[in-house]
């Protein structure tokens, strides 16, 4: 009776498994998206303005914080999907419990990149905002109000990516749970 048991516990049911699929093909696309999106704003983010005669330029390259949060989500968003690939292409291997322990890694991985670059681009931004009096640094936002915008959408959009990849992570832990050694 035990042995019945375990089998049907071991084999959950297609509509499960459906479920399990959609919700990371859905996930996985919307991490895409998010880390893309990301990455094209920050790229893009630059603004040129004239104060007494003299050109002054801002660009997201000029901050290593900044070049960091776009490698982020550039990586990220490769790496997101490939995996969308993987799962697609491969869902009959992914269904073994065992596999699912790579996904959580793969995902905890891109989670953690992901968070690293929105917390050194928001401990920048937060300097460009506000400036630092101790250390004679002035905010820039009040000069480059169109390149603080830009770099603020691209950081929003990254922690949106975060969230994704925080449940993409959570729903790959609760699977490789069902591991039996």
């Amino acid at each position: 009776m035990a042995t019945n048991d375990a089998k049907f516990q071991q084999n959950p049911p297609q509509t499960t498994k459906n479920l399990f699929l959609g919700a990371q093909i859905c996930l996985r696309i919307l991490a895409f998206a998010t880390t893309l999106a990301a990455t094209w704003t920050i790229l893009t983010s630059k603004q040129n303005i004239l104060i007494i005669g003299m050109t002054f330029k801002a660009r997201y390259s000029y901050s290593p914080a900044l070049k960091f949060l776009a490698m982020a989500n550039g990586i990220a968003c490769a790496f997101s999907a490939i995996s969308f690939f993987l799962v697609i292409f491969l869902r009959r291997f992914f269904f073994n419990p065992a596999n699912y322990f790579f996904l959580f890694l793969h995902d905890l991985m891109m989670l953690l990149l992901v968070l690293a670059g929105c917390a050194a681009a928001t401990a920048i931004g937060y300097v460009g905002q506000y400036g630092n009096s101790h250390s004679g640094w002035s905010p820039i936002c009040d000069h480059f109000q169109k390149y603080c915008k830009r770099v603020t959408a691209s950081l929003a959009v990254s922690y949106f990516s975060v969230l994704f990849f925080l449940m993409l992570t959570i729903i790959s832990a609760s699977k490789s749970r069902q591991i039996q050694v």
